[in-house]
């Protein structure tokens, strides 16, 4: 019993995106640009949001930290992806695996709870103006921003050591590009029905509840706005349009791979792209171009170059 529960497994094989080798090269060019401009995009935001006086307040303070998590979110699977493309042997060491697990949890739990803290601010910001510098100020915007830290690390680490307990003796083929719990799960030599229901409990819990909480508080925005503005209405609007879109992009993919699953492989692999590879560059293009603030502030930085 006590061999049996030892992992032998020493390194697992991606499959990848697809078998075929000149779509792979064709792959390359594609997803190696979207990292590159994930990168610099999220960069970018950061170092205007820091260096432009006028964009130091709460709401921008938490859309630096969104994208710092996205570059980080990203920087976890895609240069590996694009590395692999370029090679026919594609493997990840055990720790190496364990160690993608951890982080794609520990950011993607991260983002969920600050993207709850940023409907929160715009609550606070339309529904409560007056009221909006002695709630929002910088230490409370410090400390919402350390709590979705943690929360994203207690996470994390929770789905980690269900993983780590596991027994890996035989087969070591994931299909896929990463290690992703549901498949890693796969591999074990043993029933893990009941583990799995812990793991997508665990998981469905945070992302239930937060996005609950985001449908709710921008719902509560717009029939606030609504009965005693008519002519905030559209700004609101605009300014919860953008949110929810990044709110959908984010929990859609999520919701169907962990909560409701489809079970076939092309379908999961596109859904795992575009939450590890796609949002990460269209969280700070959706904030960006749909801000006044923003598009100032880059006008500005143009006109002293």
């Amino acid at each position: 019993m006590e061999d049996a529960n030892q992992t032998v497994v020493s390194e697992f094989i991606f499959q990848g995106l697809c078998t075929s080798r000149e779509v792979q090269i064709f792959l390359l060019l594609p997803f190696f640009t979207l990292y590159l401009m994930t990168v610099v995009g999220n960069l970018f935001v950061m170092i205007l949001i820091i260096t432009d006086h006028h964009l130091h307040s709460p709401m921008y303070f938490l859309l630096a930290n969104l994208s710092f998590v996205d570059f980080c979110l990203s920087s976890v699977n895609t240069p590996k992806l694009t590395t692999d493309l370029l090679k026919d042997n594609k493997t990840i060491s055990f720790g190496g695996c364990m160690s993608q697990i951890l982080c794609v949890h520990f950011f993607g739990g991260c983002e969920m709870v600050l993207l709850v803290t940023m409907a929160y601010d715009r609550y606070v910001a339309i529904c409560r103006p007056l009221h909006y510098t002695s709630i929002m100020d910088i230490q409370k915007c410090i400390w919402l921003v350390l709590i979705s830290w943690i929360i994203g690390f207690v996470h994390a680490i929770s789905q980690l050591l269900l993983i780590l307990e596991l027994p890996f003796c035989g087969p070591r083929v994931i299909d896929s590009f990463f290690c992703d719990i549901p498949l890693v799960m796969k591999l074990a030599c043993m029933n893990t029905e009941t583990l799995g229901i812990l793991i997508n409990a665990d998981s469905g819990v945070l992302a239930i509840t937060c996005f609950v909480l985001l449908l709710l508080s921008y719902t509560y925005i717009l029939l606030t706005v609504q009965v005693h503005s008519k002519d905030g209405s559209s700004k609101a609007l605009s300014t919860c349009t953008s949110h929810f879109i990044v709110v959908v992009l984010f929990f859609g993919p999520i919701i169907f791979i962990y909560l409701w699953p489809v079970n076939i492989i092309w379908v999961d692999k596109f859904l795992a792209v575009f939450y590890t590879v796609i949002t990460p560059l269209l969280n700070p293009a959706i904030y960006t171009l749909r801000n006044k603030d923003i598009m100032n502030a880059i006008h500005k930085l143009i006109n002293h170059m």
